[in-house]
């Protein structure tokens, strides 16, 4: 017999229990689900805390590391101090003084012992014999250099070479043991952004660090000069600094303080230094042979622009253009002129790589041993097509020399009337060559228009020369051809202008008289017509 109740009470339990059973379950889930959400609330809040622990230690780092690599880089640099033979006064200058003024009180003064005159800069020593690298113009024409040493220890410096070309100079102190050096880096691994430290002599203020970034890489300065390319940096560089090390990260030489662009004579956030690629091969060069030899093909050349490149067809603006050859150096014919170089001939290939531009190749001849056996692929107008063609030559030894002549402009006086025509559409006036203007501007040999006035605000005005900056046209050029087309009339001339449009390339081929020298310089005008 079953008891009834006994039967009721247990369904009522078994009831209770899985409502029971319900409520544990969802109670778990609450609880599983509530420590996921703290635990990720706790992670995160210490992932936070961890980065914002790193942020607030980054700066410490950054200070560590600057105070370590000027610790480890510091003992090599050094400070130069230079004594200038004293300026002799002749007899005739001091009777001059003596007949302007009768003065007994300044004659006193005159007759003063003359001081000689003292100068200051930094260098960096490089090889533990006592070799140390600097500027040229450190040391130019100085009468004794005495060099400071980190300790306080000084010696006297005498010069082991000098390339004013890329003024880098190499002196040298005795010593009886084996000093300090800095390692050379490769300053071509250098990107703009990165932290740098200059170091030197400011003001004489020896072994002074400051930091900064590169501010850009490859820059062409003001003064002009095709073996210098240099790092800017915004790290303070003032008057005493010349010479001293640009350091990286890594505590390497990356590059010699140079030069500051300044409209104070000091610190105004630019600086150049000379990328440690281009010191150490001058300094190897002089420690080798007291002198710099650099591979010379003996022309000069121009760089291929967009203008240029789709006004003769070709794929992409690369290549150096050739503006003249030097048909004699030192008596005898010029690597160029052996293999038959032609002005306007493009050199587009050296030694198998493509030749970017006009600086690219300079620096590729001029970097390769004198001698040396190299190819070269051109490209040359031959009846409106280019055709290509390959040379093989030997190096000649470069001269002491500077391209800047090519790009300053000369001012004549044209001897003329009133000139016919003028294309206003380019603010140029021209004027068809004569047997009188031929005469009087020296342009026996030379065809095409000459340049009689600009104005100042046409197309032609606002065009310079690259990298200098030098106006791209002058009063006293003349216009040989345009878009590969000779212009020797006004007619001519109006005739290609006719066919442009807003948009179009215009490249000129340009002679200009050098009245110092009283040659003939050709240059390339490149832009676009607007």
């Amino acid at each position: 017999m079953f008891d009834v109740s006994n039967n009721r009470a247990t369904d009522q339990e078994r009831a209770i229990l899985r409502k029971l059973r319900v409520w544990i379950a969802a109670l778990a889930v609450a609880c599983v689900v509530a420590g996921i959400g703290i635990g990720a609330m706790l992670s995160g809040r210490t992932i936070v805390a961890q980065s914002d622990l790193q942020v607030a230690r980054a700066p410490e780092a950054l200070s560590a590391s600057f105070a370590e690599i000027a610790r480890r880089v510091e003992p090599a640099v050094v400070n130069i101090e230079t004594t200038q033979p004293q300026i002799e006064v002749s007899e005739k200058d001091e009777d001059k003084e003596d007949q302007s003024d009768k003065n007994p009180l300044l004659d006193m003064f005159r007759r003063q012992p003359r001081r000689p005159t003292r100068g200051v800069g930094s260098g960096f020593i490089i090889g533990p014999q006592g070799y140390i690298l600097t500027n040229y113009h450190v040391i130019e024409d100085a009468a004794r250099i005495t060099v400071k040493m980190q300790s306080g220890e000084k010696y006297r410096g005498e010069v082991v070479g000098f390339d004013p070309e890329t003024d880098v100079a190499v002196i040298k102190i005795a010593v009886q043991k084996d000093l300090p050096t800095v390692t050379l880096g490769d300053s071509n691994a250098a990107q703009v952004g990165d932290w740098v430290l200059a170091m030197g002599s400011p003001f004489g203020l020896d072994q002074t660090v400051t930091a900064g970034i590169i501010s850009k890489k490859e820059r062409e300065s003001p003064y002009f000069n095709v073996f210098q390319r240099f790092l800017q940096t915004d790290a303070a560089i003032n008057r005493g600094n010349s010479g001293g090390p640009l350091v990286n990260m890594r505590g390497e030489v990356i590059g010699m303080n140079s030069q500051i662009a300044t409209s104070t004579g000091d610190y105004n956030g630019i600086g150049f230094a000379l990328p440690s690629n281009e010191t150490s091969f001058v300094y190897k060069q002089l420690i080798a042979h007291g002198k710099v030899k650099r591979g010379y093909l003996g022309i000069t050349l121009e760089s291929v622009h967009d203008e240029f490149a789709k006004v003769y067809g070709l794929p992409e603006a690369k290549g150096a253009i050739v503006m003249s050859v030097t048909p004699l150096e030192g008596g005898q014919p010029t690597p160029a002129a052996k293999i038959g170089m032609q002005p306007s001939d493009i050199i587009v290939e050296f030694e198998g790589a493509p030749v970017l531009n006009a600086q690219d190749l300079i620096q590729r001849v001029a970097s390769t041993a004198v001698g040396q056996q190299v190819t070269l692929v051109l490209l040359r107008d031959t009846n409106g097509k280019l055709e290509r063609r390959t040379a093989s030559v030997a190096l000649g030894e470069r001269p002491p020399s500077t391209l800047r002549e090519l790009v300053e402009p000369t001012k004549t006086t044209p001897k003329t009337t009133d000139p016919k025509g003028n294309t206003l559409r380019l603010g140029v006036t021209l004027a068809e060559l004569t047997p009188q203007l031929i005469a009087d501007s020296r342009l026996t040999g030379v065809q095409g228009l000459y340049v009689k006035d600009i104005d100042p605000n046409g197309l032609v005005a606002e065009i310079r020369l690259q990298p200098t900056g030098a106006p791209a046209l002058v009063v006293g050029d003349v216009i040989n051809r345009i878009n590969r087309v000779p212009v020797n009339t006004l007619a001519d001339f109006q005739r290609v202008l006719s066919t442009l449009k807003a948009g179009d390339p215009i490249v000129m081929n340009v002679t200009r008289p050098d009245t110092r020298g009283g040659r003939l310089l050709p240059l390339i005008v490149q832009f676009t017509y607007q």
